[in-house]
């Protein structure tokens, strides 16, 4: 990619970034657009509707930056939940590695790559259409002295990042561990799942789960639920959930239409009168359902048990209780609004098959990928472009549409591109058989996560068919050679990349751009203000692109140091803007208290250990032998430092130890609100299904709720 074309993509994206901001700040203000910006203030009260006009919503002001820099970490903690606390840990651990990183790539090694010969032999004058590449380690010449500065930095950075990542680990444990102690009790904590159930003949699921425990678990046992197929019961809730909403709606709007012709030739009909039927419909097919699920036949060989203490509950999770391990498998609850219904009514046998087509899946999807990364690889070479498409020769003879298609759009269509990605993850991991939200979001957040690496950095720098990627890796000695000569090559294309998918994604965050076009073409048809819902961080969407990232900034930091800045950058509105969206937009719905650090650091891991593959080939074919057999030790004890944090760590993001249990049951002894608590507790896992529908008995009466909170709950 030459010079120009960057520039032209820096100048677009720079543009985007500072309109969306200039927006953002303005439209903010508008309370019409409340919903879109600052949904979490209005739902919690802390933020209400004015309705008179001032001249100062059509000023943009930066007091929202002010806000978001001085948000202090218990501040977040408190809000939102440790998750999102280890999620701006990602971002603050970044911008430490990448300031150390930059300074030494910036003010060491670009300087020591720019003393090559390529320079000498550059046209200054006519700069832009020149490549990159004279800024990268390419321009050193085979045999130079000054590589040795390069082996100096990747073992300062190994050193430094390594350092970082044990701190953080151990940051992120420790408070995981305090924010387990400064919990309130919760179900969770003293329930279990179980699946697997044998059951005798002549008795149900209940009377073996029951009979199980109180043989083997009699002091620490306290009841459980047995969990139902309640599908079709789910279906007739939605349906009575939209006409609630839809009846909601007629009452709310005195200028809407309440009679109206049902059929083409049918007389008018009373809507109101109309929707309260078909609800009593609903609620005689539910209790006719019910009746049904209640019987011993609907039941599936999966319960939730609930222990008096966190520890007895610990001791049946992490205890084979049967002699056949297929039986009474155990795993830990998650939070009741957490649990992911629908998948308890698949088999053993199927949950194994899922898995299976799950990855088959994955697969496909990853190859079918391929098909884009040839598209962009093909625009960012306006030769080959000319090839496929004679028809465009005199179009890409003008230089603006040249630089626009080589710099800006490749990147751009990657981006769009790989936003199918996480939803299809979220989808697949939905039926792996994971039982709770959080779950499926940790797991979606890793195949993203590999998904992104292996396309767009993987099948970006080996463009080609999936075959030549295949059999680069079936000759593992041959891979450092290669990413040698592959990675160097492809710097100018990141750079670009990491400004329009980061800069532009980041600023268009701020912005809510489709949120803010659902708002804009709803408006004309809901007279209601309150009806909205707020939104919930998306970690599994958000997580992988940071993580990308961060693998191309320690990977090119001394291949090609220009990226650098363009990742701080990027890193630096991370910081601002989803800060802000954490106050203003986003609520913390479900919690993994912390679990998805253990992704962050084999992510980081693996980048350092690519990144010293990738300098151990370029001294090797840089004719530096000493230099490429002393980055081999680097490898080695990178991968068991990380052996020794993940024995050190990982336990901890597991389970918690049978010590701080213990403190904590112990701290509850004295609580008087415990016994309530229990009492609660029996109930605390109850299929939303099972819970009961009323109906007012008038049901002219608009102001009474037709349908129970706990069932119009989406």
């Amino acid at each position: 990619m030459l010079v120009s074309a960057l520039l032209t993509s820096l100048a677009i994206n720079s543009g985007l970034c500072v309109l969306f901001v200039v927006l953002y700040s303005i439209l903010r203000k508008q309370p019409s657009n409340y919903e879109v910006y600052i949904p979490r203030l209005l739902a919690e009260g802390s933020s209400k509707r004015r309705s008179h006009f001032n001249l100062e919503r059509l000023i943009p002001s930066p007091g929202w930056v002010r806000r978001a820099w001085t948000l202090s970490e218990e501040d977040l903690l408190s809000s939102s939940g440790l998750d999102a606390v280890v999620f701006m840990r990602i971002i603050i651990l970044s911008l430490k590695v990448f300031s150390l990183a930059g300074f030494i790539g910036i003010f060491i090694i670009l300087p020591v790559n720019c003393s090559g010969t390529a320079l000498q032999t550059i046209d200054f004058t006519d700069f832009s259409n020149n490549s990159l590449d004279v800024f990268s380690i390419s321009n050193i010449a085979s045999g130079s002295q000054w590589l040795w500065i390069h082996l100096c930095a990747v073992y300062i950075v190994t050193g430094s990042v390594c350092y970082l990542l044990y701190y953080e680990y151990n940051y992120i444990s420790s408070k995981r561990t305090a924010y387990f102690y400064s919990s309130k009790p919760q179900p969770h904590q003293f329930t279990i799942v179980v699946r697997g159930i044998p059951v005798s003949a002549g008795s149900t699921v209940s009377e073996s789960v029951e009979n199980f425990f109180r043989e083997y678990h009699p002091s620490t046992y306290i009841s459980h639920i047995v969990i139902r197929r309640t599908n079709k019961l789910q279906s007739l809730i939605n349906d009575g959930r939209k006409l609630y909403r839809r009846l909601l709606h007629l009452q709310s709007d005195p200028n809407q239409e309440k009679y109206k012709r049902l059929r083409l030739f049918g007389s008018k009909v009373d809507l109101v009168d109309h929707y309260g039927k078909k609800l009593e419909d609903i609620e005689e097919n539910l209790r006719l359902k019910r009746s049904e699920v209640t019987l011993a036949g609907d039941e599936i060989r999966a319960a939730f048990v609930s222990f008096n203490s966190r520890y007895g509950a610990a001791i049946a999770f992490h205890m084979q209780q049967s002699t056949n391990p297929t039986n009474w498998i155990a795993e830990q609850a998650p939070q009741p609004d957490d649990v992911f219904w629908p998948f308890f009514s698949t088999s053993f046998i199927k949950r194994w098959i899922y898995k299976l087509v799950v990855v088959v899946a994955c697969i496909l999807l990853t190859i079918l990928f391929l098909i884009p990364v040839v598209l962009v690889q093909g625009l960012t070479n306006l030769s080959q472009l000319e090839i496929w498409f004679p028809i465009l020769k005199g179009i890409l003879s003008i230089t603006f549409v040249s630089q626009v298609i080589t710099g800006y759009l490749p990147s751009l269509i990657l981006q769009l591109f790989l936003k199918i990605a996480p939803p299809i993850m979220e989808f697949l991991s939905t039926i792996q058989g994971y039982i709770s939200h959080s779950e499926i979001e940790k797991s979606a957040c890793n195949k993203v996560l590999w998904f992104s690496i292996w396309n767009i950095f993987f099948a970006t720098v080996f463009s080609g068919s999936v075959l030549y990627q295949i059999n680069i890796f079936l000759d593992p000695k041959s891979i450092p050679g290669k990413l040698a000569v592959a990675v160097p090559a492809q710097a100018s294309f990141f750079i670009a990349y990491v400004v329009t998918s980061g800069w532009t994604s980041t600023s268009s965050e701020l912005f809510q751009i489709i949120p803010l076009i659902c708002s804009l073409i709803k408006r004309p048809f809901s007279k209601s203000t309150d009806d909205f819902q707020v939104p919930y961080m998306q970690y599994h969407r958000e997580i992988p692109r940071i993580l990308l990232f961060a693998l191309l900034g320690i990977t090119y930091f001394f291949l090609a140091p220009l990226i650098l800045p363009f990742l701080l950058v990027y890193l630096c509105l991370a910081y601002i803007i989803y800060r802000n969206q954490f106050i203003n937009v986003y609520e913390a719905k479900y919690e993994t208290a912390g679990k998805f650090w253990p992704l962050v650091h084999n992510s980081m891991i693996f980048s350092l250990v690519l990144m010293q593959v990738i300098a151990l080939g370029i001294f090797a074919l840089k004719k530096v032998s000493l230099a490429s057999t002393l980055t081999a030790p680097l490898i080695v004890l990178t991968l068991l430092f990380n052996e020794y944090c993940r024995k050190r760590f990982l336990p901890n993001f597991f389970a918690y130890p049978a010590e701080t249990l213990i403190k904590k049951d112990r701290g509850d002894q004295d609580d008087a609100t415990m016994g309530e608590f229990f009492d609660t507790l029996t109930t605390a896992y109850q299929d939303p299904a099972m819970l009961p529908v009323r109906y007012s008995e008038n049901a002219d009466n608009l102001n009474e709720p037709l349908i129970s909170s706990s069932e119009i709950r989406g």
